[in-house]
């Protein structure tokens, strides 16, 4: 059960489940894991989903599982390579030129390499996946958002799933100057490039807040600790993540998917912005995670990246 399974402010646990912190919540308006388990509890209470995945053929079979529970579920599924910016333009043109509304948008897609890689765009493949793809994306489909909420008079949300991990990243948070450039580091530890895209989680999700009018949220969270496949390729993660497991802190999906089913749909999180999550609860990041000055560089780094106007 855990030792830091007591209820917080907002009357949820570690131990809270996605169903539970939904319950009641008429909600209008991924292809594995906390994915697969957050897209079942919005269409549970009534949301219409598009998951966008990479591997289209797993979506396809999630939601044909996910349709033998819940037979009136409104979901779509529809290809994206967040590690592609290209992928990510086409996505985006396409939603915003269907005319869909969009209430909530959350970034929780995620990978952990084994080694040094780049992206097509030769990015840093975690930045390019975990931070960048979401970056352009929400940026593109934010016009779209503002007029969903302009017209529904419903608060538009945007949901970015972090990490503990932000805690672990290089000295100075974020390597802007090297980042993109293997010949430059002295060592490649693929848990620390990690934690750096989950620290610019938070910090998109910061400054999202500070450029974001009224009407608007945007958060982050800690989802806990559990098995899922971003560790997969990784034997050192492994065997801790055994260890972790063993003792208290670990999760199973249906408790992994709360935080951020609670920030997607809850009442409670109305008008709360630029706030981290863990257990369905605000929590204090890192002290580089509440860096204004870091936070605004990350996103003229991205911005100038991902060839924004």
């Amino acid at each position: 059960m855990g030792l830091f399974s007591k209820k917080g402010p907002s009357g949820f646990s570690s131990t809270s489940t996605a169903e539970e912190v939904t319950q009641g919540i008429d909600a209008t308006g991924a292809s594995s894991g906390i994915g697969t388990e957050t897209t079942r509890v919005l269409v549970l209470r009534g949301a219409y989903v598009v998951m966008a995945v990479r591997n289209k053929d797993a979506g396809i079979n999630v939601k044909e599982a996910i349709l033998k529970e819940i037979p009136d579920a409104k979901i779509d599924v529809t290809g994206l390579d967040l590690s592609s910016m290209a992928s990510v333009r086409k996505f985006a043109e396409e939603y915003n030129s269907k005319g869909l509304p969009l209430n909530i948008l959350i970034n929780n897609a995620g990978v952990m390499v084994d080694k040094f890689k780049l992206s097509q765009d030769n990015i840093e493949l975690d930045f390019a996946t975990n931070h960048l793809g979401h970056f352009l994306l929400t940026n593109l489909l934010l016009e779209n958002m503002k007029h969903t909420s302009r017209k529904s008079s419903i608060e538009g949300r945007i949901v970015n799933v972090s990490s503990l991990g932000h805690r672990y990243t290089y000295r100075e948070g974020i390597r802007f100057e090297i980042i993109n450039d293997k010949s430059r580091y002295k060592s490649y530890k693929n848990y620390v490039a990690y934690a750096e895209s989950k620290l610019a989680n938070i910090l998109h999700a910061n400054e999202l807040t500070r450029r974001l009018k009224k009407g608007f949220s945007a958060n982050s969270l800690h989802p806990g600790t559990i098995r899922t496949n971003i560790m997969r390729n990784d034997i050192s993660v492994k065997c801790l993540l055994k260890v972790l497991r063993l003792i208290f802190i670990s999760k199973t999906i249906q408790q992994g998917a709360a935080t951020t089913c609670f920030l997607a749909l809850n009442p409670q999180v109305k008008g709360v912005s630029g706030e981290y999550y863990v257990d369905c609860n605000i929590a204090k990041p890192s002290s580089q995670a509440n860096d204004a000055d870091l936070a605004k560089r990350l996103w003229d780094f991205s911005f100038s990246l991902t060839n924004l106007k």
